[in-house]
């Protein structure tokens, strides 16, 4: 969804669809809930679902998987629910973004596609740096452990405003979740400069490409540590809204003496 004007899910058309991740996960919690006959035009059963949910958690609280940025033939920033001919950058797919020097040093590159930055590199700030020549056993080893004791703390912690109100109900769950990591979307956007972005006709698509430039923020964070702050975070939600999501979906079923 565009990342301008501080949009909600259901404030405009551009970025939603049918089946998109708000409309998936609550089809596959129907299913869970049994609103949806297991024998359904998907062909999801409540194994799938179950299956499904776990990944569509993580992603909808990835920031880049919910908001992206639209721009016209000059390269600005638009709405595209007001500007037709708008592009978008498919969630920073499109878009390299250029490391300060101090996170290039950390990640090893002085570039990354926009988007791969979120999925990976501000992922692993999180795990331990491991010298180059540390042997791969040993290298698995200490991220391992690194990873065991920091999912051991995210289910001991209770993370803060993880809870909806009971004014929200389970079957609008998910566009509260997408409503909830806009805003890190659209900050995820402003914190960068967007340089020579130009529209790219690739096969049968037009895609916004160009680079992102770190600005300097007002909170004086690099890019790098922000980022890698709201990706612990966001796991860390997404857990205890998994769980949450699979015991209450499965409720009804449960009472009603099915597997669980």
């Amino acid at each position: 969804m565009p990342v301008l004007n501080g949009q909600k899910y259901g404030d405009g058309k551009a970025g939603r669809w049918q089946w998109d991740l708000v409309h998936m996960i609550s089809y596959c919690v129907a299913v869970l809930h049994g609103d949806e006959p297991e024998d359904n035009e998907r062909k999801i059963t409540k194994p799938i679902a179950i299956i499904l949910l776990a990944h569509f958690l993580g992603d909808i609280h990835q920031p880049l998987h919910v908001g992206a940025q639209f721009f016209n033939g000059e390269g600005a920033a638009v709405d595209p629910d007001k500007v037709e001919t708008a592009v978008e950058d498919q969630g920073g797919n499109t878009i390299l973004l250029r490391h300060a020097p101090a996170a290039a040093a950390r990640i090893g590159h002085g570039q990354s596609k926009l988007h791969g930055f979120w999925d990976n590199d501000a992922v692993m700030a999180s795990m331990p740096e491991t010298p180059k020549g540390m042997p791969k056993e040993e290298r698995r080893a200490k991220i391992d452990e690194a990873r065991r004791q920091l999912v051991e703390r995210f289910a001991k912690e209770e993370p803060e405003n993880w809870r909806f109100g009971t004014d929200v109900q389970l079957k609008d769950y998910a566009e509260a979740y997408a409503n909830d990591i806009l805003p890190k979307a659209r900050e995820a956007h402003e914190r960068l400069e967007f340089k020579h972005i130009r529209l790219k006709q690739e096969e049968d698509a037009t895609l916004a490409v160009g680079f992102a430039n770190e600005k300097a923020a007002p909170d004086g964070v690099p890019y790098y540590d922000w980022a890698a702050g709201v990706v612990r975070g966001e796991l860390h939600l997404a857990g205890w809204r998994l769980a949450d999501l699979l015991e209450q979906a499965l409720n009804v079923t449960a009472a009603e003496g099915d597997n669980r």
